[in-house]
């Protein structure tokens, strides 16, 4: 695994961590809900039944997000073209939720936390996913440990056998 992979598998992991602990919003009481909306300083929380609903699906499509970036954690390499498509998706989506969150009047630090964070996240997703492959590529072209100038002495066992002999 190059360095680039090993950085992307652990933000996946931290990533999808994070945004699987919105779970606990899909199922926690409707009490907890308007206090931490309050808390917030977003006024009282809507008594309509469509406004629970978003903000619980909304939550668990979070959390099923998070389960798909610790899926793809366990073999970048493998799934390369998915982690590249939800780079993509994330840099598109927080472009929408930026210019959502301004046209609906969230607050500013809701706005400057919200979407171009995911942008920012997608952007670097992308960069690794770059930097990975063309580290694979360069490991590639130089061929097995064995077969390098850079191997050292005593990688390979034949290395080792064949300088006693002489």
């Amino acid at each position: 695994m190059t360095r680039s992979e090993r950085r992307l598998t652990i933000l996946l992991r931290v990533v999808g961590a994070a945004n699987a602990l919105a779970i606990v919003a899909v199922f926690m009481p409707r009490a907890w809900i308007l206090t931490c909306h309050e808390m917030l300083g977003m006024g009282a929380f809507p008594e309509a039944p469509v406004a629970e609903y978003l903000a619980r699906s909304t939550s668990l499509f979070y959390a099923l997000l998070g389960g798909v970036y610790v899926f793809l954690s366990l073999d970048v390499r493998r799934y390369a073209r998915a982690v590249t498509v939800l780079a993509v998706a994330a840099i598109a989506c927080g472009v929408i939720l930026l210019a959502g969150d301004m046209r609906a009047g969230m607050p500013w630090w809701w706005i400057v936390g919200e979407g171009p964070f995911v942008v920012a996240l997608g952007v670097v997703f992308l960069l690794l996913q770059v930097r990975a492959r063309s580290e694979a590529r360069a490991a590639e072209e130089a061929g097995p440990p064995e077969e390098r100038d850079d191997a050292g002495p005593g990688r390979n066992e034949s290395d080792v056998e064949g300088t006693a002999d002489t």
